[in-house]
């Protein structure tokens, strides 16, 4: 049944992901440490606050939320994976992996996604994939491909540093938001303890995420994943919901640990005040010019609470912006075009048709008549002869 479940749940997030234009500044000043950030709602992809949004950056641990969706999309989670030694030795945060040991590869992906393994996130690799070059390859194009971002790419499943292994805040927002739309992943990103038992662990496992785990407390948070290394300095990414809203929020390179918590609740503080939702209906006409543009279909939009201004462009993307011109969102919208009259040809050539054939079958039928007479007179002669 749960099984179940899960698919018809998937089934409805597929026909409601709408990929959406992003805005690239913000024009409100939070006085955030991190170097970049962006916060997004989870639901329509609308960007609420973005600082250094598109600047090459480390991710870290973070990489691991992009290899998890990966691997939970395009793998057989009930696979059995066999560990390599390469996978037992990885440097950083582990699960302490034994070389030969067998595991599923969703009890890998916990491992990498709660206790941030970086032994777990290479075999994960190696199962997928066969080799970490191949999952890199294989990652980078499902990630252009699959979830449309274009300023990333990664050379390893777990975030260790690499000179070219990066993102973008708001490319890693986009991914985690997408990754998100999953029930599987959204299960592990927001679990905060699970029992681990393999050859050499056999314990409680608990979230390197002090805000989900409650170390640091703010109420309706939902997942969340660490990083760290000393390139990328502290990275978080975070989801949250207060019942009416759902925000994604993403930080990046902020020197101290604290720093990127404080930051992070900043952001949702400013997003839960600051915007609602709305619904664009599927009957509501857009003018632009002469030319009228519509929905398909109800789309849900974020707006700000002091008002937002909606505008269509000539090739029929509605942009809806805040009170100072900055764009939370923009989705595509279909063109009204006229409909040909219908063509009356047809119509008036059966009417000149119909009088014509009508005034032929009358002058018939009075030569028939005719005729009928002319041989029945005939005939009498004849007889009466």
């Amino acid at each position: 049944m749960k099984r179940l479940l899960s698919v018809l749940l998937c089934t409805v997030v597929i026909f409601s992901w709408q990929p959406q234009i992003f805005a690239a500044s913000s024009n409100k000043n939070l006085n955030l440490k991190s170097e970049a950030a962006v916060l997004l709602d989870s639901e329509t992809n609308a960007v609420l606050y973005s600082k250094n949004a598109d600047k090459k950056m480390y991710p870290a641990s973070l990489t691991k939320i992009a290899t998890a969706i990966y691997a939970i999309e395009k793998g057989n989670l009930d696979s059995i994976a066999t560990i390599s030694g390469n996978a037992v030795r990885q440097d950083g945060t582990r699960v302490y992996l034994v070389e030969g040991e067998k595991l599923p590869l969703k009890q890998l992906v916990q491992g990498m996604l709660i206790n941030s393994g970086n032994d777990a996130a290479v075999a994960v690799a190696e199962q997928m994939d066969g080799s970490v070059s191949q999952f890199s390859e294989h990652i980078n194009d499902y990630l252009r491909h699959t979830i449309g971002v274009q300023h990333t790419h990664f050379s390893n499943p777990s975030g260790l540093f690499a000179k070219n292994h990066y993102t973008t805040a708001m490319d890693m927002a986009l991914i985690t938001n997408y990754a998100m739309k999953n029930p599987i992943f959204m299960e592990i990103f927001g679990t905060k303890k699970i029992h681990w038992k393999a050859k050499a662990w056999d314990t409680n496992i608990l979230t390197h995420h002090k805000m989900l785990k409650g170390e640091f407390p703010y109420r309706g948070i939902t997942g969340g994943k660490t990083g760290y290394t000393t390139e990328s300095k502290q990275t978080l990414s975070t989801s949250a919901d207060n019942g009416k809203l759902k925000l994604t929020a993403v930080v990046l390179k902020s020197n101290q640990q604290r720093d990127k918590y404080d930051d992070t609740a900043k952001l949702f503080n400013y997003g839960f005040k600051s915007y609602q939702h709305t619904i664009v209906k599927q009957d509501e006409i857009f003018k632009k010019d002469k030319r009228e543009f519509q929905p398909s279909s109800d789309i849900l939009i974020t707006e700000d609470v002091k008002g937002t201004v909606k505008e269509v462009s000539e090739s029929g993307v509605l942009t809806i912006k805040n009170r100072q011109g900055i764009t939370l969102q923009a989705v595509q919208l279909n063109e009204n075009k006229p409909q040909p009259a219908p063509s009356t040809n047809k119509k008036v050539s059966e009417e000149k048709v119909q009088p014509q054939t009508a005034g032929v079958n009358i002058v018939i039928g009075l030569l028939v008549l005719l005729l009928v007479v002319f041989g029945f007179s005939t005939a009498k002669k004849i007889i009466g002869k």
